[in-house]
């Protein structure tokens, strides 16, 4: 049943092809383009396996037979895989000359082939005037050039109506990115045999690709101004401006090989005919500048825009909608259309976290671009990628267009790769893959919401009166207790001083003898104990020898050292008294009472008149000194309220998202004059939130300013940095000036002041261990340790007033207008040597009234407008 099948499709596929290949038209060649006067050819071309049995054409009334019909015929036979094909061509040819110019349709030719009527298509022919008398019929395409010859042409010249080179623009006037077609063609009437020294456009400020370059220069009739002219197309290219003004293409040029006839200069009459000479004439042709004026694209671009001008059109698909975890997919977005397909940029896809997507690969194809992303999903779950997104330039309405495709789910199931696999109570127990914590995003640090200790702007610790006069007081308070310790050591080495200051202690130890003496009623041994009481005192406190114990050197001692004469009398007759009782004694208990009572009063009284105490300063002054020194606390008492309501309501719109609220709140502080790195660093946060770059990295510069080791502005001018539209390559500083200004950020001035005074209290601690040591290990120690924390109290005092310095130095700035210009000069007619955006930071070198001059940080250097910048 089968082979019937087959037999029968094969049958009626023969029967069905052959009236196919009988099936035979007429072909019609013309010219398209002829001259009034210019005779040209018309033939019609039968093909087929059969010949013609009879054919028809009349000229009509537009032309003029002036010869034909020519009919001519050709037969071929071909064997190919045993089988004989024979087909055959038959061509009629006829000569018209047309009557008048315009455009006329020739009319239709018929003929009778295997009893069938065939009628061919009606062409139309275009008659210009072309300037000419008489035309010889046309054989070439250079036939009428040499059959119309010139005055000039007879002299050996080339006039430049025959022979001249144009650029032809699709457009004159475009945007932006707007495709434009450029064609080269060469406009001749003359013979040419070659060419030589072609010279091309560069196109600067386009972007070009070359459409045509043929290698074989084919020429076509054109008509131009009513002329007859052979035309090839040189070169022919794409060009895409890339920036708006006047651009100017430059001119092409080639040089011509032409060869010119000349005639002889014989007298015979035969010199006409066969004496003309041929020779080649090298003509150099270029065509006119051309200015393509290029405008602007209008502003507000969509953030999808990808730089597309024209018409488009997006598809968005994926190779996969469903696969397992670590399998590879991608999604390809296409756009189609009509513009600048070349210059398509990626569309900005926002793929779903944890999907590690790999760089886009771009293909072009004839009338589009293809974007492929390829991804692999390292986590199971329903995502679902775009819309998708791409903005472009619509020439025809003059306005962007935001193509979006549909959402493109897809479905990741868990792939059955697993590791870490461990057998646990009988089951296999499958731990899950782990990865490092990718950054799926990145946003500034959340503000402080304490409130910080405000200040006046400048105001440091380090240069403050206060810094300075402790400074002035520690090596002070070091010399007097070197002086004091001096004075104990000595102290101890003076035995008379030791024992006069002794005096008055050894004095009241005899009379507490005396007076065990005196309540046992022993009035011997009680005289005895008063009088050397008396005597030892008055010995000790002018370390007088045995030989000088009498009452006048007593009395003459005394007197000198400040005691009273009343003292004096009263000590000399006590003396006497006990010498006199030691020899006579009585038992009177009264009077040993008395006697006791007198020698206190007499050896307390001579004590505290020969007592010259130095005079105690007091610490008020001091006290009073400090409190000059520092700040009072009432000072910021009558506003002290205000500053904290406008920072809590600051702190309270920044959480609610009112970001301009927020940086109004916080910059009315400032207008208070008061600062503090926390608060430009929160108002940075909040111009950052606004989309004010220039004005966020002014606020975390100045909050790095009063504070370099605030890491939050930094991490933050980080990231307002990445906003800048600038990126200015830095000249590379010395490794280790980069590493002391990192350890002098490490700390705030203030910390750094501290520091210093705590080393520098120590170092002077150490000084005076190795003034004071007795052994020679400690005094080496306290030397070595001493000199060490000297000079790291004088790094901390160098870091502290450096940062003190860069404070208060206006020398950097930040551009603060969206576009501004740098010149070569100050003022506005100089020489304009590049442009800055907002938020690029400047060093200031100099000013000139209204104009700064600025350095960048790859050391570029010129003038700017003063208000387009704020100093830091």
């Amino acid at each position: 049943m089968k082979k019937y099948i087959a037999l029968i499709l094969a049958l009626a596929a023969v029967l069905t092809a052959a009236p196919l290949r009988a099936q035979q038209s007429i072909r019609v060649e013309v010219a398209n383009l002829v001259a009034a006067d210019e005779q040209f050819n018309l033939t019609f071309v039968i093909e087929g396996e059969k010949a013609p049995s009879a054919f028809e054409w009349s000229p009509g009334e537009d032309f003029r037979l002036v010869w034909g019909p020519q009919k001519g015929t050709s037969t071929s036979i071909s064997i190919v895989g045993g089988k004989r094909t024979r087909s055959s061509q038959t061509t009629y040819t006829y000569v018209l000359l047309p009557r008048g110019t315009g455009k006329f349709t020739l009319p239709s030719a018929s003929a009778t082939v295997g009893g069938k009527t065939i009628v061919s298509r009606q062409a139309v022919v275009e008659v210009v005037s072309d300037g000419r008398q008489g035309a010889p019929a046309v054989g070439s395409g250079q036939a009428d050039a040499d059959s119309a010859p010139r005055q000039e042409r007879q002299a050996g010249q080339v006039a430049g109506e025959d022979l001249f080179l144009r650029l032809l623009l699709s457009k004159t006037r475009v945007v932006v990115g707007e495709p434009v077609t450029a064609t080269l063609k060469l406009y001749q009437r003359v013979n040419i045999s070659g060419f030589e020294d072609a010279r091309f456009p560069s196109f600067k400020g386009f972007w070009s690709q070359e459409l045509q370059a043929p290698s074989n220069i084919e020429f076509r009739r054109e008509n131009l101004g009513e002329m007859i002219y052979n035309t090839a197309v040189l070169r022919s290219w794409t060009l895409i401006p890339q920036q708006s003004g006047a651009l100017q293409i430059d001119p092409a040029e080639i040089v011509c090989l032409v060869n010119v006839r000349t005639r002889s200069s014989g007298n015979s009459i035969f010199d006409s005919f066969f004496q003309d000479d041929i020779r080649t004439v090298r003509k150099r042709v270029s065509t006119a500048a051309q200015t393509l004026q290029v405008s602007p694209l209008p502003a507000g671009a969509p953030a999808s825009f990808g730089g597309g001008v024209g018409s488009y059109r997006l598809e968005a698909a994926l190779t996969r909608d469903s696969l397992r975890t670590h399998d590879a997919a991608s999604l390809r977005v296409t756009v189609s259309g009509t513009g600048n397909v070349s210059l398509l940029e990626a569309p900005k896809i926002a793929f779903p976290p944890d999907f590690e997507v790999y760089d886009v690969k771009s293909s072009d194809f004839k009338g589009g671009k293809q974007f492929e992303y390829p991804f692999i999903p390292r986590s199971a779950g329903e995502f679902v990628i775009g819309p998708v997104e791409y903005s472009y330039f619509d020439v025809s309405s003059g306005r962007y267009v935001t193509l979006r495709s549909q959402e493109l789910p897809i479905r990741v199931e868990r792939s059955g790769e697993q590791t870490g696999a461990t057998p646990a109570g009988g089951h296999l127990s499958v731990a899950p893959s782990r990865s490092d914590v990718r950054d799926l995003g990145s946003d500034i640090r959340y503000i402080r919401t304490r409130l910080p200790r405000l200040r006046e702007p400048g105001r440091f610790f380090v240069g403050t009166p206060l810094f300075w006069a402790l400074t002035l007081l520690l090596p002070l308070l070091a010399a007097g207790l070197y002086l004091l310790f001096r004075r104990r050591s000595r102290r101890r080495a003076d035995l008379v001083g030791t024992r006069r200051r002794g005096a008055t202690r050894m004095a009241r130890r005899r009379l507490s003898d005396a007076q065990d003496y005196m309540e046992k009623a022993l009035p011997g041994a009680f005289y005895e104990a008063l009088h050397k009481a008396l005597l030892g005192f008055v010995s000790d406190k002018f370390a007088l020898p045995v030989s000088d114990w009498d009452a006048e050197t007593f009395a003459s001692r005394l007197s000198g050292a400040g005691v009273d004469e009343t003292a004096c009398k009263a000590f000399t007759e006590l003396l006497d008294a006990c010498a006199y009782a030691r020899y006579a004694p009585s038992s009177d208990t009264d009077g040993m009472r008395g006697h006791y009572e007198q020698a206190v009063q007499v050896i307390s009284d001579i004590d505290e008149q020969m007592k010259h105490s130095p005079k105690r300063g007091s610490a008020a002054p001091l006290a009073l000194l400090l409190l000059l020194l520092l700040p009072a606390p009432g000072l910021w008492a009558q506003r002290a309220d205000y500053p904290d309501s406008l920072w809590t309501a600051g702190v309270q719109a920044y959480a609610d998202g009112r970001w301009e609220d927020a940086a109004r709140d916080w910059t009315a502080v400032l207008d208070l004059g008061l600062v503090s790195p926390e608060l430009y660093c929160n108002l940075g946060s909040a111009w950052f939130k606004a989309g004010e770059t220039g004005r966020a990295v002014l606020c975390y510069e100045r909050a790095l300013k009063l504070d370099p080791s605030d890491r939050d502005a930094r991490f933050n001018l980080a990231l307002a940095s990445a906003r800048v539209q600038d990126r200015i390559d830095s000249v590379p500083e010395f490794f280790l000036k980069t590493w002391m200004r990192r350890l002098g950020w490490s700390l705030g001035s203030d910390a750094w002041a501290v520091f210093f005074l705590i080393l520098f209290c120590t170092a002077l601690a150490m000084a005076l261990l190795f003034l004071l040591g007795r052994r020679s290990r400690v005094r080496k120690t306290g030397f070595f340790l001493g000199i060490v924390l000297l000079l790291l109290s004088i790094g901390c005092l160098t870091f502290s007033l450096w940062q003190r310095h860069d404070f208060l130095r206006a020398g950097e700035a930040v551009v603060m207008k969206p576009v501004t210009s740098v010149k070569s000069a100050p003022g506005g007619d100089a020489t304009l040597l590049f442009v800055l955006h907002e938020g690029t930071k400047v060093k200031l070198l100099d000013q000139v009234e209204n104009w700064s001059d600025i350095e960048l940080s790859d050391g570029r250097q010129g003038w700017i407008a003063s208000a387009d910048i704020e100093v830091i």
